[in-house]
């Protein structure tokens, strides 16, 4: 071990943590919850500050042998794909526990105790260098949700959690067996070594579709995408935040450290699927959420067609090379993708917080019941405004940056790709402003809106945090794509090399 063990400080602070809250009672609990995810995110900072850019090879690495008869690892590390989702997962859960401070009052210890436990999970599954490890994280993770939308979710929950956790787990159930394989053919569970083995077209296509629907009902990719539109609208906002903004990326990145690397050769013969998966989520899905009634579904909706950027950016390489024959323009596409996810996770987290803090005050998510919010609610208004603009990928927010790198490179590709990509650009707009124009501007629509009270100190330092990051990455985004330069182009340059048997 070095770094004083960084990585399991962070998988297993906030869980133990989590239990002492669970433990603490009610009285205690939001203070105990508060000091450990904000003892948790400072934790983090030192995987930011001493990270190493210049390489792509794995950082802060703990290796210990767990289960010596398969020869399975507690093996820890991270490069610049996975640091920057932990560092907005101890963020964001910062966030969640502040947003429910005051208002969740049925069983508050639970409900703190679930977040911080989950949020130690998932620092596990992107910390995770062996691929038992990673799938006991990445199935572990689904109780603390399971039992936050069960327990604190709305009139339907039961049927929105067991959507949730029937997709979600039958869809990695085939990829616990594709793991087994690999396995069994290299007779090593860890990743790194699964990247460098020899497997025939066959076999890799087997394994691509099933790490596709895993990781794909996780980002949601479209058809099996039903299950989050439900799933947000239970959920408290909690849920709704941790569900958009970091359990999403875990798809997304779950396509990066294993479809890509493991088996390239599939990924390059299926690309036209997973371009057809992405454009049909951002135009079609696109036009879904212009029809919503609720704005926790319309929120639901648009986090699809955005995720559709991701997993396009991912796989344009291959789309390049055929049409190019280069794989100029990749790294671009992927530094896209990667930007996106972490836009998305501050955006998406501040409309669910900025819907949740109208429905403290109003509970009800209607469109049809707000109206000239901006009246009785300026600072709000000004907050929600600036959210929405960044959701529709204006200039100078976090929401343009990722989705105009993936367009730029997708071009590319295929003019048609780059159109049909570019369309967001209206549908997203047209959604978003016009939730804006039904819920904030006009005159007061009824008596309740007219009785609605600003933001209070801990509803504005929340939105304001989120908003600063939206901004910052919005104007200055080479922080973020320095740190994973290096490790985007090693992905690239490994997973254009075929490898399958001579």
């Amino acid at each position: 071990m070095d770094n004083w063990a960084l990585l399991s400080l962070l998988i297993w602070l906030p869980i133990v943590g989590g239990i002492a809250v669970l433990m603490a009672g009610d009285h205690w609990c939001r203070p105990m919850a508060l000091v450990v995810s904000i003892v948790t995110f400072v934790v983090s900072l030192p995987l930011w500050i001493g990270f190493d850019a210049a390489t792509a090879a794995m950082q802060f690495e703990e290796k210990r042998l767990w289960i010596q008869t398969f020869g399975i690892h507690y093996h820890l590390g991270i490069d610049g794909l996975s640091m920057p989702l932990i560092l907005l997962n101890t963020f964001i859960t910062m966030i969640i526990v502040i947003a429910g401070w005051e208002v969740i009052q049925k069983k508050p210890a639970q409900y703190m105790a679930a977040f911080l436990i989950m949020e130690g999970i998932i620092n596990g599954v992107f910390a995770a260098q062996d691929a038992m490890l990673f799938y006991v994280f990445f199935e572990a993770m689904l109780i603390p949700m399971f039992i936050v939308i069960g327990v604190w979710g709305g009139a339907n929950r039961v049927y929105a959690t067991i959507k949730f956790f029937l997709y979600t787990f039958l869809g990695s159930v085939f990829m616990l067996i594709s793991l087994i394989y690999l396995y069994n053919q290299g007779g090593s569970f860890a990743i790194t070594d699964m990247h460098h083995m020899k497997i025939g077209m066959t076999a890799q296509i087997l394994i691509f579709l099933s790490f596709l629907l895993a990781f794909g009902v996780k980002v949601p990719m479209w058809p099996v995408h039903t299950w989050l539109p439900d799933a947000h609208v239970e959920a408290p906002t909690g849920g709704s935040i941790i569900l958009a903004a970091i359990m999403l990326k875990i798809g997304g990145y779950g396509f990066l450290r294993f479809s890509l690397p493991i088996v390239p050769d599939a990924s390059e013969e299926l690309t036209w699927l997973i371009m057809l998966m992405s454009l049909t989520a951002i135009v079609y899905i696109g036009f879904i959420a212009l029809v919503q009634q609720d704005m926790k579904k319309l929120v639901a909706y648009s986090s699809i067609a955005h995720m559709g950027f991701v997993t396009m950016g991912f796989f344009l390489m291959f789309a390049i090379h055929k049409n190019t024959g280069s794989y100029d323009g990749s790294v671009l596409a992927m530094q896209g993708g990667m930007v996106q996810m972490v836009s998305h996770g501050f955006i998406s987290g501040a409309m669910f917080l900025s819907i949740g803090v109208l429905y403290d005050r109003m509970h009800t998510r209607e469109i049809s019941a707000y109206g000239g919010v901006a009246n009785r609610m300026p600072i709000f208004a000004g907050f929600f405004v600036l959210f929405a603009m960044a959701n529709s990928g204006l200039p100078g927010t976090s929401g343009f940056v990722g989705e105009f790198m993936v367009i730029l490179a997708s071009f590319k590709a295929s003019f048609w790709i780059a159109f049909l990509a570019a369309t967001t650009l209206i549908v997203g707009a047209a959604y978003s402003l016009w939730l804006v124009k039904r819920t904030i501007f006009g005159g007061v629509a009824n008596d309740e809106v007219a009785l609605l009270q600003d933001v209070n100190k801990r509803e504005f330092f929340m939105l304001a945090v989120l908003a600063f990051f939206v901004l910052l990455l919005g104007l200055w985004p080479d922080p973020l794509t320095h740190v994973m330069g290096v490790s985007i182009e090693h992905l690239i340059n490994h997973a254009s090399q075929s490898k399958l048997p001579n």
